[in-house]
């Protein structure tokens, strides 16, 4: 078997690339070095094939290749003294030969799982310093505008308090009427093996105030306004415009988050609140069609046995969670690596890490409330 060469000739018209002996899949890893690194800056480019002995698959995908890849570049290329042979076997594979190549498969086994595992761990790790450090930042930038507010993008603040609160009122009333509804549906139906059934209205106020309402809220606003603020700031970012800001001296966080945030901050308690009153309208609704409870005798249960500090503790935890779901979103935004898949997946990031920090906020407090006896 004659070992394969390639050699690279300038002339007059372009560049001259003669390759000869066996093109085999055996002895393919002589050359195909010199195929993959070869470049050319003209116009037209000459493939001699002449010297060519033997040809298989592997060398006739190499030929295709580094004929794809010179067209690509714009240069004409040109098959020469291709024997009769090899012809068809050269015009199967370039018919077949696709545009991009696919991603090699991850190695398998024990050791690179282990590798995969620190790898993600060590990223994890990363994003969460980076997530502390966006939080000090936005913390710092809310004070600063706080104690100066003439810094205060007012328009910006009123706009996104419309789209985040107003825009957001109706489907978190109907949320809360359909949670109070169901509770007092399924509060009944059991309660009523137990001749208790009076005592549903206890059960409706102090899980929709002191629990439902508020976490359902933030869930709903986690995923309808913070997916909307990563798509906005991370398409911003895509299209260069927050390099932009930075040039012309402006604080992208000044800019873009603190007015989002601060309408989260204002805006969730109402909706919270919002919430909480749809909520007992519908189990009140419910009380009276299905256990016959008047709206009256629900009322008065409901100051008797239904401390404030069942609401106050649904608000209490508000802040915070539009203060996560907020730095969240816009942290997901800034990471967007400028692509529209990019924007995509960290909005999806965006949506499922502030739904699972909210859940996991409401039950550390949940503990702390229950610690402290309240």
């Amino acid at each position: 078997m004659t070992q394969p060469t390639v050699t690279q000739d300038r002339t007059a018209d372009g560049v001259c690339i003669k390759i000869a002996g066996d093109l085999r899949t055996q002895s393919l890893d002589q050359v195909e070095g010199a195929f993959q690194t070869f470049q050319t800056d003209t116009s037209n480019v000459v493939v001699d094939l002449t010297g060519v002995n033997t040809l298989d698959t592997g060398g006739a995908w190499l030929v295709a290749d580094l004929e794809r890849r010179v067209r690509k570049g714009g240069a004409q290329v040109r098959l020469e003294g291709v024997q009769k042979a090899h012809a068809s076997l050269l015009e199967t594979v370039a018919e077949n030969i696709p545009d991009e190549l696919g991603e090699q498969a991850p190695p398998r086994g024990f050791v690179e799982s282990v590798a995969r595992l620190g790898a993600r761990t060590t990223g994890a790790w990363t994003d969460s310093l980076s997530i502390l450090g966006f939080l000090g930042l936005t913390l710092h930038r809310l004070v600063r505008t706080l104690i100066m507010p003439w810094r205060l993008r007012r328009a910006a603040l009123v706009s996104q308090m419309e789209q985040t609160g107003f825009k957001a009122l109706p489907i978190v009333s109907l949320m809360g009427f359909l949670i109070g509804v169901v509770l007092a549906f399924q509060g009944a139906t059991q309660l009523k093996q137990f001749g208790a059934e009076i005592f549903v209205v206890e059960l409706i106020s102090i899980s929709i105030l002191r629990e439902l309402g508020i976490l359902l809220t933030a869930i709903i606003v986690a995923g309808r306004s913070g997916s909307a603020f990563t798509a906005s700031i991370g398409s911003m970012k895509v299209q260069e415009e927050i390099d932009a800001m930075r040039t012309l001296g402006l604080d992208p966080i000044e800019v873009l988050v603190i007015p989002r945030v601060l309408a989260l901050l204002i805006m969730l308690p109402i909706l919270g609140f919002v919430a909480d009153i749809a909520g007992l309208i519908g189990g009140a609704l419910m009380s009276w069609i299905d256990l016959g409870v008047s709206p009256g005798m629900f009322l008065t249960r409901l100051k008797e046995n239904t401390d404030v500090w069942q609401l106050a503790i649904g608000l209490i935890k508000a802040p915070f969670f539009a203060l996560v779901i907020g730095v969240i979103a816009c942290w997901q935004a800034m990471q967007v690596k400028g692509s529209a898949e990019s924007v995509g997946q960290r909005t999806t990031a965006s949506v499922v890490q502030s739904i699972f920090m909210v859940i996991a906020i409401d039950a550390l407090f949940s503990i702390f409330f229950s610690e402290l006896g309240v």
